[in-house]
């Protein structure tokens, strides 16, 4: 089986949200304190083994190339003025991992994204998709864990988390088989289920390494009521042509297409810095 190297970040949403910061910033591009969303993906991606990177994108969000751009003007100016941490934050990419930005034209949903990048990816060969708004802190890298999975059989391989039963309407709610460890097989998928009939409480999450099988069930999959095709249709579908397996996420996610992730996720990675910490501590205790 080939080496998994490509991952496809879906980009091209509108982040309506968060409106009005993102009339003029892709959402991606909204920052945990002082690195954006888009750059912690990124980060997940390089260190589990990823070397292209395929930017699903839109017209509006050229800020996102701009972000990876390495910048030898201002890095020589760091340099001359010996500020050597502003010229690490510089560096937000490798030198030697591709970019590649390939854009949607019409934000038809997920799994729409997905199939655009049909052309980057050769035959038999599985690649990686990662949403930036899931925002994840774990101390095993959750792409990495799910790639070792999938490689094991060449299945489509994607990652879960258990749901509260409030919150379990927002998702794709997995129908498991018997979990072996930390992963299992998937035999069906409910979207967006009550919980009085979701199958399970484990709910997808952004993090998926899919077969280049998948974009010709994607081609044909239909779109629904809101006109749009959902890759969820598409995992239903390869449960009956090769098969599903899920991982369960360890460790905390955030879901920052949201304000309260959003700014739960901040709070999150700004407790873990000592001066930010006694500073929000000494805030509270006033509040």
């Amino acid at each position: 089986m080939k080496k998994i190297t490509k991952a496809v970040f879906p980009v091209g949403g509108m982040g309506t949200r968060f409106l009005p910061a993102t009339k003029s910033i892709p959402k991606e591009l909204l920052p945990i304190i002082d690195k954006p969303l888009i750059q912690y993906a990124v980060e997940e991606a390089i260190e589990a083994g990823i070397e292209t990177l395929i930017f699903i994108t839109s017209a509006s969000k050229h800020a996102i190339s701009d972000h990876f751009d390495p910048m030898p003007d201002l890095r020589a100016k760091f340099l001359r003025q010996n500020k050597q941490d502003l010229v690490n934050k510089l560096d937000t990419l490798p030198i030697e991992v591709k970019r590649v930005f390939v854009p949607q034209g019409q934000p038809l949903g997920l799994g729409h994204a997905v199939l655009q990048a049909e052309p980057m990816v050769e035959e038999d060969e599985m690649f990686a998709v990662i949403l930036a708004d899931d925002f994840i802190q774990a101390d095993k890298n959750p792409l990495r864990r799910l790639i070792e999975v999938a490689q094991t059989n060449g299945r489509a391989t994607i990652s879960v988390e258990s749901v509260e039963p409030d919150r379990i309407s927002s998702y794709g709610v997995i129908a498991p088989d018997e979990w072996q460890g930390d992963f299992v097989g998937v035999n069906d998928i409910v979207e967006k289920p009550d919980a009085a009939s979701a199958p399970s409480r484990f709910g997808v999450i952004g993090r998926y390494v899919l077969p280049q099988s998948v974009f010709s069930i994607l081609a044909q999959t239909q779109m629904d009521h809101n006109q749009e095709i959902q890759l969820t249709d598409a995992l239903k579908e390869l449960i009956k042509v090769n098969g599903l397996q899920a991982v369960k996420l360890t460790g905390e996610r955030f879901d920052c297409g949201s304000q309260e992730g959003f700014v739960l996720a901040n709070l999150h990675v700004a407790m873990q810095d000592e001066k930010l910490n006694l500073q929000i501590r000494s805030y509270l205790s006033n509040c």
